[in-house]
């Protein structure tokens, strides 16, 4: 499959947007290129980066919990480009590549505590479309104040509107920028070692 829309060129952003662009080559979690497409209309790139920002890198939940519940995402909606993306800061927080690999089967996992089942199943609940009874929100209570329950849900909903859309473009990362392999997850560092994790047969797409 070719890619849908192409990404905007580097030369032709302006300084701050630039800048913007080396900090994702830098640090992740957005890469470049799903930031280079944004960049075709400014106020949106911008939305999203000021966004992104104020409620998954900073906010009231913590973040290695944010990013289980966007990885979960990922997996629900099978794209491929978030999915092999890993926050940074998460990982020296101590968020282990063993706790991704379960996410599908949180319930039954061991991996995780309550409170992060709690969120993932507020994930699950968002992404899948349930209806929930009074029993999964008293769950969300025991865990979660009201302050940060708007904020998990509003984030859950950003990352999957944008993923969900993502993985209709068909991009791929070390395609912008692409010398840098910040918060690629184990495996996908260069652009060979990408296609050699998705021709395995364990890898999670298949699935």
């Amino acid at each position: 499959m070719r890619q849908r829309i192409s990404y905007f060129p580097y030369e032709a952003m302006d300084q701050r947007m630039q800048e913007e662009l080396m900090r994702c080559a830098r640090e992740g979690t957005p890469r470049p290129e799903s930031s280079a497409i944004r960049a075709h209309v400014p106020a949106a790139f911008w939305s999203f980066a000021d966004t992104w920002q104020a409620v998954f890198r900073e906010g009231v939940v913590g973040h290695s919990l944010k990013e289980l519940c966007r990885v979960y995402i990922s997996r629900s909606v099978k794209c491929e480009y978030c999915g092999n993306q890993r926050s940074v800061a998460a990982a020296e927080a101590g968020l282990q590549e063993g706790k991704y690999d379960q996410l599908m089967n949180f319930e039954s996992s061991d991996l995780y505590g309550d409170k992060e089942k709690a969120a993932l199943a507020y994930a699950e609940a968002i992404a899948w479309r349930l209806n929930p009874d009074d029993e999964f929100w008293d769950r969300l209570y025991r865990h979660f104040s009201e302050a940060e329950l708007v904020e998990l849900g509003f984030f859950i909903a950003t990352t999957m509107g944008q993923q969900s859309w993502l993985r209709l473009l068909n991009i791929d990362h070390h395609q912008v920028l692409a010398s840098t392999s910040a918060s690629m997850a184990p495996g996908f560092e260069d652009a060979e070692a990408v296609a050699k994790s998705k021709e395995s047969d364990g890898y999670w797409a298949k699935h």
